[in-house]
C-alpha cells in the first residue's frame, strides 16, 4: 500500500505543472538543480582558459620585448658607430689642414698602443722608415705639439710625449722675435703640466700667454704652439720665473696625429781652440 501511494506521489509530482507557465514543475526544478551545478563548473572552466590565454599573450608580449629591445641594443651600436665616424673625420679634417697649413711635409699615423706602465710618457704609431719617418722627428696634431719620434721601425715608430720627465725643448713665451721670455720646457711626467725654466726674472710673463718652440734645440722648428701658461711665480733680477704651461694638444685622448718629415739643420762645425794657445813646431 506505502509502495502504491509512493509511486503515485511521484507520478502526480512529475505531472505537475506550473499554473502560470503550464511547465512540468519536476523540469523545473532540474533546470535549477543543474543551474546551480553548472555554473561554478563553467567559471572555472573561464577561469581555466583565461589564465592560458594570458599565459599565451604573456609569452607573446615578452617575445616582442625581447626583440624590440635587441632592435634598441642594434640601433645605439650604429650610432656609436656614426658617431666614432663622424668624430674620426673631423679628426682627419683637422689633420689635413695641419698638412695644408704647415711648412714642412706631415705624414698622418694612427696610434696603435701605449705601455700601461708608460701610458702618458710614450706611444707607438702605424707608419715608420718605409714612410719616411726618422729619429726626432717632431709629432704634432691640429692643436699643437705632441712630441717626437725616439725610436723608428720600418713599419711602426715609437713617440716620446713633450710630458715625459726627461723630455725637454727650447721654448719662448709669445712670438719668436717679439719676445726675450726664452727658456727650456721640460715635462713633468704629467699629462696636463709643462715647466719651463731659465725665463728671466725681469722678463714681462703673464698667465695666458702662448708658448712656442723656439729651434734652439736643435730637434723642433721654431713656432710650433707648445701650450698657454697657466701659472707664474715670479722671479727677480736674480732668481728665473717659476712657470706653469697646459699643453695645446689633448695628449690624453689622442687617436691620430701627423709627424713633421722635418729634419734639423746641420750644426756648424768650429774650430776648438784654447785661449793664447800656440802650434807645436817640430824641432
Amino acid at each position: 500500500m506505502v509502495a502504491l501511494l509512493l509511486v503515485n506521489f511521484v507520478m502526480m509530482a512529475f505531472d505537475a505543472r506550473d499554473i502560470n507557465t503550464g511547465e512540468r514543475v519536476v523540469r523545473s526544478w532540474t533546470q535549477t538543480v543543474a543551474e546551480f551545478v553548472q555554473s561554478p563548473v563553467t567559471s572555472v572552466t573561464a577561469a581555466i582558459s583565461n589564465y592560458f590565454s594570458s599565459l599565451a599573450h604573456l609569452r607573446t608580449a615578452q617575445s616582442e620585448n625581447d626583440q624590440l629591445k635587441q632592435t634598441v641594443q642594434e640601433l645605439q651600436v650604429q650610432l656609436k658607430q656614426k658617431e666614432d665616424l663622424d668624430a674620426e673625420n673631423k679628426r682627419l679634417r683637422a689633420l689635413l689642414g695641419l698638412k695644408e697649413q704647415s711648412k714642412y711635409p706631415v705624414v698622418n699615423a694612427r696610434i696603435i698602443g701605449r705601455d700601461p706602465s708608460m701610458w702618458f710618457d710614450s706611444f707607438i704609431v702605424d707608419i715608420g722608415s718605409l714612410n719616411g719617418v726618422k729619429l726626432n722627428m717632431p709629432v704634432v696634431t691640429d692643436g699643437g705639439l705632441v712630441g717626437r719620434v725616439t725610436s723608428v721601425g720600418p713599419l711602426t715608430s715609437l713617440v716620446d710625449l713633450i710630458t715625459h720627465n726627461k723630455s725637454g725643448l727650447g721654448g719662448v713665451v709669445g712670438q719668436i722675435g717679439e719676445s726675450n721670455a726664452l727658456g727650456v720646457v721640460s715635462g713633468t711626467g704629467k699629462t696636463d703640466v709643462l715647466e719651463m725654466k731659465y725665463v728671466p726674472g725681469t722678463t714681462d710673463v703673464q698667465v695666458g700667454q702662448s708658448v712656442f718652440t723656439s729651434g734652439q734645440d736643435g730637434i723642433y722648428p721654431a713656432g710650433l704652439k707648445v701650450g698657454e701658461i697657466v701659472n707664474v711665480v715670479s722671479g727677480s733680477a736674480t732668481t728665473p720665473h717659476q712657470i706653469e704651461i697646459r699643453p695645446a694638444a689633448q695628449l690624453s685622448s689622442m687617436q691620430e696625429i701627423g709627424i713633421l718629415l722635418y729634419e734639423p739643420p746641420d750644426k756648424p762645425q768650429f774650430e776648438q781652440k784654447l785661449p793664447n794657445a800656440t802650434k807645436e813646431t817640430k824641432k
